[in-house]
């Protein structure tokens, strides 16, 4: 059993993580603002703080062993580059501080596919929160997807023939891969693998293995 604190448990992914790490007898707190504790699954200690601010909420992370960075703006796109900037990296940071502080030892971060065509705005961001991760000399997990299929996310579904044939064709193979598509569960799997098996150091994992479900 590991004790997991999480941050962004009322969100898209974080709510689905929470009920399977609970299901799997882990014990789990997770960071909300007050008016959204309400919000978080069944099974979980809420606790009431700011992601964006670690003076909150670090006092609480212990004795958690595992923290888990879920915050991040919803639906991103390139018009949402401030958001970026002023959510998903202020958070990010945050929650290194926090776990920093607290003495965590294996973090748990959903980053995004590198390098890629677009979306430069949303990969610096992520890029800078890996480098601040790798700097802290905390034992890392980071996930790296690029869009996650699941509900209310199901547009990209049409594209799915067309990555097949990328995937096929050499010349296009990594990029494809790379860049592919993966759904909630999976990466809720991947998330369940990370927590489950720590890493020693920093360890990547990519679209492929998302998909096979490692963490």
């Amino acid at each position: 059993m590991h004790e997991v604190f999480v941050t962004g448990g009322t969100g898209y992914i974080g709510s689905r993580l929470i009920v399977a790490l609970v299901a799997r007898g882990h014990r789990v707190r997770a960071l909300a603002r007050a008016g959204s504790a309400a919000k978080l699954p069944a099974g979980c200690e809420p606790v009431v703080g700011d992601a964006l601010a670690a003076a909150t909420y670090a006092a609480d992370v212990a004795p958690a062993d595992t923290f888990v960075q879920l915050v991040g703006v919803p639906h991103p796109s390139p018009a949402k580059a401030a958001q970026f900037r002023a959510i998903d990296l202020v958070s990010a940071l945050a929650g290194i501080g926090a776990a920093s502080q607290a003495g965590i030892r294996h973090f748990v971060y959903v980053s995004v596919a590198q390098p890629a065509p677009v979306m430069r705005a949303y990969l610096a961001v992520r890029a800078e929160a890996e480098a601040a991760l790798r700097a802290s000399g905390v034992n890392a997990t980071i996930l790296r997807p690029w869009y996650v299929l699941g509900p209310g996310h199901w547009w990209p579904h049409a594209l799915v023939p067309g990555y097949r044939l990328a995937e096929a064709f050499p010349p296009t193979r990594e990029l494809a891969l790379r860049l592919g598509l993966v759904t909630v569960a999976q990466m809720v799997s991947a998330l369940v693998a990370a927590v489950e098996n720590p890493a020693s150091g920093v360890r990547i994992v990519d679209v492929p293995a998302i998909r096979a479900g490692r963490g």
